[in-house]
């Protein structure tokens, strides 16, 4: 048993030292010999980071990863929280609604989609869309694209609450 832990050791330490492939003959006119000059010149031609593109201020903006920060992605669960959700998924940019039924014609159900095209606060930054299920007595659905005045409304008040959280963010 030691032998073949001793085989199993020089095995994986041979290949780690093989999988090295050596060293690579440098000029050094044309790589600077100092650690701060090659990792500068690596960033100028693209292959390095910088510390200042890593925190966000090597560009100018920053992109946020939670969706607390994005006042669309808000206002669209404070607009459609009386609904229940099927799918919340903030990577994906969609929130889908469950089939939702008013008291008022039990016979008619309806599903919103709400896709997010942009984080910014744009009419063309959010698609809603709005199907129907129609059903008859003997239980026979049929299932449409709903087009109505649902959809511009929902627009509407999403991005008229998305702007008010938004000038909420920035005080």
């Amino acid at each position: 048993m030691r032998n073949f832990i001793k085989i199993i050791a020089l095995f994986f330490l041979f290949s780690s030292i093989v999988s090295c492939g050596g060293f690579k003959k440098v000029d050094t006119r044309k790589v600077p010999i100092s650690g701060t000059e090659r990792a500068k010149k690596n960033v100028k031609e693209g292959r390095g980071v910088g510390l200042g593109q890593v925190i966000g201020k090597g560009r100018g903006s920053t992109n946020y990863e939670f969706s607390t920060s994005n006042p669309m992605w808000r206002a669209t669960l404070d607009i459609l929280d009386f609904l229940p959700l099927s799918t919340v998924d903030y990577s994906g940019g969609v929130i889908i609604s469950d089939w939702y039924t008013d008291n008022s014609n039990k016979n008619q159900a309806l599903k919103i989609t709400v896709r997010f095209l942009s984080n910014t606060v744009q009419t063309n930054s959010i698609k809603v869309t709005v199907h129907r299920k129609k059903c008859s007595v003997n239980q026979t659905c049929n299932v449409e694209l709903f087009k109505s005045r649902i959809q511009e409304e929902l627009i509407a008040s999403i991005l008229k609450e998305a702007t008010i959280l938004e000038k909420q963010q920035k005080k």
